[in-house]
């Protein structure tokens, strides 16, 4: 018998990779599947070969199959109430990103979460990539010193159309949390503050600011600059971005594409040198059996069964949605955001 009942609630393009992981694992049975167009979830059941039932709700999924786990890949506007709800009938939830629209949003589920004893996870598969686990090993093994200062480039120009040409914050609240998550796990150190200066570039086709300049101030003292745009064409970044990280004994440098490397100071005197040398280091990528939204989700599934909190746990998650929706108001409001004032609020 299988360990974890499943739904999955939205049965849109990006279900097929929570599907196909699920279906991979022994202790696991997709039970039900919810969509607010009954179709759309018949039609997924018929793709991936499911005798289950479908529904239009949540609730009712849940109450009728005996379900313990929700996969959420709804829309973010449905994020609190698919989270909320299943917490409250007995659910974990493992969630897409956003982990909810608004900041009380937010804070609201991982507060029920922890009332109820629940795990509430959201997907942030840029972190289960080799090379930036490469990247926060080079940090946590001193190789550069002590990080003063982190930025990160993330320059593209993708022509979605639908709901992101029409959105107001089309890049920060689209796609930034994921450089803003990166930036975290690389450093180490959450948000302290943010100054964002949001706006629309000359060629832009989105309606809302599509580029973005943020400077954050970080709880260990250090620095998180971010330059962003999604209507940047020609020389196309990474979409890992491109990231320099500064210590004092060095830099390391990641381009999103290959492996990073990092240039220290050398061993030898360097004192009455006008510049100094540096040894290039580079780095150990590690092995990993599953990378991305895989290895996000085999993350949620180890921390479920052993009852520890998954790397990316709703509270976690939190600080990267700050850094989101806190920037968003300082570009608003045209002033630097307290993030610690702004979460507690």
């Amino acid at each position: 018998m299988a360990s974890y009942k499943i739904i999955i609630a939205g049965c849109g393009q990006m279900a097929n990779v929570w599907a196909d992981y699920a279906l991979t694992r022994p202790d696991s049975e997709i039970v039900g599947l919810v969509d607010i167009q009954v179709e759309a979830a018949a039609r997924f059941a018929e793709n991936k070969k499911l005798s289950c039932p479908v529904f239009t709700s949540i609730d009712a999924a849940i109450e009728a199959t005996g379900a313990n786990l929700v996969f959420d890949i709804t829309i973010p506007a449905s994020h609190y109430s698919i989270a909320s709800t299943a917490m409250r009938l007995g659910c974990d939830v493992f969630s897409e990103k956003p982990l909810a629209e608004s900041l009380e949003q937010c804070v609201e589920l991982v507060q029920l979460a922890q009332q109820l004893g629940r795990t509430h996870a959201v997907m942030q598969n840029r972190r289960f990539d080799p090379r930036i686990r490469a990247l926060r090993q080079m940090i946590t093994d001193n190789t550069i010193g002590t990080v003063g200062f982190a930025s990160a480039d993330f320059f593209l120009a993708p022509h979605f159309g639908g709901f992101r040409d029409a959105m107001e914050s089309p890049l920060l609240l689209d796609m930034a949390i994921h450089t803003f998550d990166q930036a975290r796990f690389i450093m180490g150190a959450n948000p302290v503050s943010v100054y964002c200066h949001e706006f629309t570039p000359k060629g832009s086709w989105y309606s809302g600011n599509a580029m973005a300049l943020c400077i954050f101030e970080m709880s260990d003292g250090s620095v998180f600059d971010y330059r962003g745009s999604w209507c940047a064409e020609g020389a196309p970044t990474s979409w890992e971005a491109t990231w320099r990280v500064v210590g004092d004994k060095g830099t390391a440098i990641w381009d999103g594409h290959k492996e990073p490397y990092a240039e220290i100071i050398k061993d030898d005197a360097q004192h009455g040198k006008f510049l100094y040398e540096y040894d290039r280091i580079g780095s150990s990528v590690l092995e990993m059996p599953l990378t991305f939204h895989q290895g996000c989700l085999a993350n949620m599934f180890d921390a479920l069964s052993q009852g520890t909190a998954p790397e990316t746990s709703s509270s976690d998650n939190l600080y990267s949605m700050a850094m989101v929706l806190a920037a968003v108001e300082s570009a608003r409001l045209g002033k630097k955001i307290d993030i610690r004032t702004y979460l507690t609020q």
